[in-house]
């Protein structure tokens, strides 16, 4: 039975944790949504990884989906646990990070618990307090301008501590490049002077592995998938347990729903080697089904031909004018509806290889395909594999807006080839 039970608040999240893992020797199952114990089979498993959809729902919803986790994954034994957020610490001004980690210190009996957004593989790093995005602080790389989670202030500290009353402390880098021993005590003396929440300094991999070992013997502990990589292999053995993926067949798609400044970049690079088609969100609003249909009928053509690339995202002007006209929550709804939609009408058609990019979409696309099981293939970039769904038959990609390089569209479909 698993010894790891992890909770992830987004499916592209869930992705990059099990990678992490599974890169680390952890034998890993992903589960898309909270399962009941008839619908998975686990066996020889290390890590269990559940996927949420809980970081842009209400705090209270956002609780109570990470706790029934938590009781899954308790009664699966699991002696450990790890709740993921993005390295990008985004959350609404309400949570949900902060509520979501009190309740499950809370469920634990824990006397407290560190967070570690940092995932210097992906350039996310926190330096005193502050979260910089390669050489941008946080505040400057673009997640200012996200449609549904803005990050405007670095300094999480400030962040954390606006969505919780427990407080938050900051464990500095001078005391990670001290040693697990040193920077344990410091752990120790911050919790006995009421600091419950610890909030970690991570400069590079040699600080995760400091922080893994300093944690070694605490209940639970929370970050991005960047952690993960700091954690001792099972039985001490290092070697990569990466799935043996059955080699890819059918039509490739990519399905982009992400609004992130990467996702941007890797779409204005695909327009110039794949056939490109954007979605228009007012056209979604008067002509629903009739839009959809001229999509597949675009489509159509190319299937088995050559991969082909569906977009909503456009400039942040852009953005902010469909939200205006049409409400941040119904736009996000209505893309994301429609990518699904089309993700269920183009595999009908015959598409097999999917890459998907951004959290919410991913959640919404893999929802409609009935997918709820994955195993872990092949690392397309830091933070982002190919998936198989055994059920289906598809190979995912499950891309976080904001994670890989700018060819990742044209590039990733060599790996399972």
């Amino acid at each position: 039975m698993p010894t790891l039970g992890c909770i992830a608040d987004d499916y592209t999240g869930a992705a990059d944790l099990a990678n992490n893992l599974t890169r680390q020797g952890f034998r890993t199952t992903l589960i898309l949504g909270l399962p009941s114990h008839s619908q998975v089979a686990l066996d020889e498993v290390d890590a269990v990884v559940i996927a949420l959809k809980s970081r842009t729902v209400s705090a209270p919803q956002a609780v109570h989906q990470s706790l029934a986790a938590l009781r899954y994954l308790q009664e699966l034994s699991c002696r450990r646990f790890y709740f993921k957020y993005c390295s990008t610490f985004d959350s609404t001004a309400h949570g949900n990070i902060g509520p979501v980690t009190d309740a499950l210190v809370k469920a634990l009996n824990a006397h407290g618990t560190i967070l570690c957004p940092a995932f210097p593989d992906g350039g996310r790093t926190v330096y005193r307090g502050h979260l910089f995005v390669h050489d941008a602080l946080l505040s400057e790389s673009g997640m200012q301008h996200h449609p549904l989670t803005p990050m405007r202030d670095p300094n999480l500290v400030r962040v954390l501590q606006a969505q919780t009353p427990s407080r938050v402390g900051l464990l500095s880098y001078h005391h990670l490049q001290q040693g697990p021993t040193a920077t344990r005590e410091q752990l120790h003396a911050l919790q006995s002077t009421g600091h419950q929440l610890v909030l970690c300094d991570t400069l590079d991999n040699d600080h995760l592995r400091t922080l893994a070992l300093a944690t070694r013997d605490d209940i639970l502990i929370t970050g991005g998938s960047g952690l993960a990589l700091g954690l001792p292999a099972p039985a001490g053995d290092t070697s990569l347990t990466t799935s043996q993926l059955p080699r890819a067949r059918g039509a490739q798609v990519v399905l982009a729903g992400s609004a992130s400044r990467a996702t941007h970049a890797q779409i204005e690079h695909a327009r110039a080697f794949l056939p490109t088609l954007k979605l228009d969100a007012f056209e979604l609003t008067s002509a629903y089904d009739r839009a959809l249909q001229q999509v597949v009928q675009w489509a159509r053509p190319y299937l088995g031909v050559t991969p082909i690339l569906i977009y909503a995202s456009g400039t942040p002007e852009e953005i902010h004018t469909v939200q205006e006209q049409l409400g941040r929550e119904h736009s996000g709804a209505l893309i994301e509806g429609a990518l699904a939609q089309l993700a269920v009408r183009l595999t009908e058609l015959g598409a097999r290889q999917l890459i998907i990019a951004g959290g919410e979409t991913s959640g919404a696309v893999t929802q409609a395909l009935g997918v709820q099981v994955l195993r872990i293939g092949p690392e397309v970039s830091p933070g982002v594999p190919w998936t198989y769904s055994p059920k289906r038959a598809l190979h995912l990609v499950l891309k976080s807006g904001n994670f890989g390089p700018v060819d990742l569209f044209t590039a990733a479909w060599e790996l399972i080839a």
